[in-house]
């Protein structure tokens, strides 16, 4: 068998997919509680998975673009911003399983082996979106703390602070909820070749460090959150006890011109 280059292609969506509402419109999928498979002729197929994520491979563009048609018809509202990531498998039977030149290579891909492939290409596209989101919150985060820095103090209206705060945590719960994106995926443990094939993809796209640095840069948000909201709390106080002085000073003056 002649050596052949696989394509996958992979377009990663802001919205999550429900696979079961997805069925209706991919009646020949075939649906487990983690992804959703379709066979396109003549040699190719189709992944979707629930953190809104597809993956292509060995098909023409004209029957991806049709594919991702269906699926904008099947989920109204789906964004049209997303991440799109392709990467490219040389299958030859003659070639030692491994990461070559910066290509995985197989001597032979099997479905399950494209499912693995699939998989680590759709997390890869996945974590591409949650940098971009979570380097969007470190950037506030940073304007907020050199603000501080610059004038030792914040704004006295809380309530954008509160917010920000809110769009934080709800990001970091997001994030570390697709931490079971990482894990490895059951096919693995039936096939030692499946398995080295994910731990060369998975150092290959430095899943594991950018996660790493995800949580990082979470880290940095929530603690710089917490010290701006520790001076807004001790400024509001501030202005408090302020208050409540200059009443007491008024009315120990009326009290005195009371007397007179």
């Amino acid at each position: 068998m002649a050596d052949r280059i696989h394509q996958f292609y992979a377009v990663a969506f802001v919205e999550n997919l429900q696979l079961r509402q997805l069925a209706s419109a991919f009646p020949n999928a075939r649906v487990t509680p983690h992804r959703m498979y379709q066979t396109l002729a003549p040699a190719g197929g189709m992944f979707i998975y629930p953190f809104g994520a597809v993956v292509t491979y060995d098909v023409t563009p004209e029957q991806r673009e049709a594919q991702l048609a269906r699926l904008h018809q099947a989920r109204p509202g789906l964004t049209t911003q997303a991440v799109r990531e392709d990467y490219s498998v040389l299958e030859d039977p003659r070639c030692v399983t491994g990461i070559h030149d910066g290509m995985l290579q197989v001597d032979r891909l099997t479905p399950a082996r494209a499912g693995v492939v699939a998989l680590t290409v759709a997390q890869s596209a996945a974590m591409e979106y949650y940098e971009r989101l979570v380097d969007q919150l470190f950037e506030r985060a940073s304007r907020l703390v050199d603000r501080l820095e610059k004038r030792g103090t914040v704004a006295i209206r809380t309530r954008p602070l509160h917010r920000f705060i809110g769009e934080a945590i709800s990001t970091r719960t997001e994030v570390l909820a697709v931490l079971h994106l990482l894990d490895k995926p059951e096919e693995t443990w039936e096939d030692p070749a499946m398995d080295r094939i994910y731990d060369d993809l998975r150092a290959e796209f430095d899943l594991g460090d950018r996660f790493a640095a995800l949580e990082m840069k979470l880290r940095s948000v929530q603690e710089s959150l917490e010290l701006l909201l520790d001076v807004a709390r001790d400024r509001r106080l501030v202005l408090l006890e302020a208050a409540i002085v200059v009443l007491i000073v008024v009315e120990l003056l009326l009290s005195v011109l009371r007397l007179r």
